[in-house]
């Protein structure tokens, strides 16, 4: 590297990144309450997608139901998903980053990456790349600097908006320890609720808790892996090899709920050949199939089967159907959405971290 120095772990995230993209393309909504989401049209089933800072100190969040967000923020601009805006952005963003001297870079979605240097002063090299993005696209971006990518990670949270932040194993419990668990990357609610389980609540419980109940709840991988989490240790190797998709999904949420299996196995069939697509264009073989599914009012379900290397489409298909045949009868549907998981070539890097679920 040519900075020298020991080895560093950046992660950069970019500050609304979607909120910030559109205000760039319309300046006048500078300062304003922003929601981006569905088709903007608050009158229809959809979801937030990001807010402007503006509007979260509302209590707007990803995820929320775009109706209800607008109800939050009466006076919110609210506008459409606009995806090949936002990759072209990313796009500038990331060839910015990998410009940077003596870096290597894992791009972990459109607006965030880890960044690897070696360099005696880590603060400084993280202001000189919010600088570079910054003059280069207009976007503000946080840095969390760390000694492990798990470190790193969790420092960001701390440095938003436009800040800068270390964490390593000298202050990680000292930061962190008193924090619910629920606030680690990779710690969702579901897991979170089956550490308190065993009597775990804090990340200061989970770095010193012991082997056994952890393996035999979560098994002796994952058991251990969330011991460590607690620990903020792990690798600090960045990887930059290419990002290759794990699979292809799509989704729909329906204006009025669905029951008829004939309108169900319809909107399925629809989703699948879209997929399809997807995948076909990858020219890799299918090795699995997934289905969501939304209950009314908002209750979600997923399900998975794997299925042997095929390009087959109706045996893909036909995987895909047994998996509709499980719905529930009689009980009105929301969303659905189908996956269609692929094979990795030998020289891949698949894309999931741990806080994606694939979908």
């Amino acid at each position: 590297m040519s900075e020298g120095g020991r080895r560093w772990v950046l992660h950069v995230d970019l500050d609304q990144f979607i909120a910030a993209v559109e205000v760039l393309r319309h300046p006048e909504l500078k300062g304003m309450p922003v929601i981006v989401g569905g088709r903007g049209d608050p009158t229809e089933r959809a979801v937030v997608s990001t807010a402007s800072y503006e509007a979260r100190a509302f209590g707007v969040g990803s995820g929320m139901p775009l109706r209800l967000a607008a109800r939050k923020v009466p006076d919110a601009v609210i506008l459409p998903v606009d995806a090949e805006a936002y990759t072209a952005a990313s796009h500038e963003v990331m060839a910015i980053l990998r410009a940077q001297p003596g870096v290597v870079v894992q791009v972990l979605g459109w607006d965030e990456a880890f960044l690897g240097v070696d360099t005696d002063d880590p603060e400084a090299f993280a202001r000189r790349t919010q600088r570079a993005v910054l003059d280069g696209t207009r976007l503000h971006c946080s840095v969390g600097i760390g000694d492990t990518l798990v470190r790193a990670k969790v420092a960001t949270g701390f440095g938003k908006p436009q800040g800068v932040f270390r964490l390593t194993a000298d202050n990680w419990l000292e930061v962190m320890g008193a924090r619910a668990t629920i606030e680690l990357w990779g710690v969702g609610p579901k897991v979170s609720k089956r550490l308190l389980g065993l009597g775990i609540h804090t990340v200061t419980e989970l770095a010193h808790s012991d082997e056994a109940p952890l393996v035999a709840e979560f098994g002796p991988k994952m058991g251990l892996w969330y011991r460590q989490l607690g620990r903020g240790d792990g690798s600090n190797v960045v990887d930059d090899t290419p990002w290759v998709a794990r699979g292809h999904g799509r989704e729909t949420t329906f204006q009025e709920n669905i029951v008829d299996p004939v309108d169900i196995r319809r909107a399925a069939l629809e989703l699948f050949e879209q997929v399809l697509a997807d995948v076909t264009a990858e020219g890799r073989p299918v090795v699995g199939v997934g289905l969501k599914v939304r209950y009314a009012p908002f209750f979600t379900k997923t399900f998975t089967r794997k299925v042997a290397e095929t390009f087959d489409r109706e045996i893909a298909l036909g995987k895909t159907m047994e998996l509709v045949a499980g719905i529930e009868p009689d009980r009105p549907i929301r969303l659905l959405g189908v996956r269609l998981e692929m094979a990795l070539p030998d020289d891949a890097r698949d894309g999931h971290t741990p806080t994606r679920s694939g979908w």
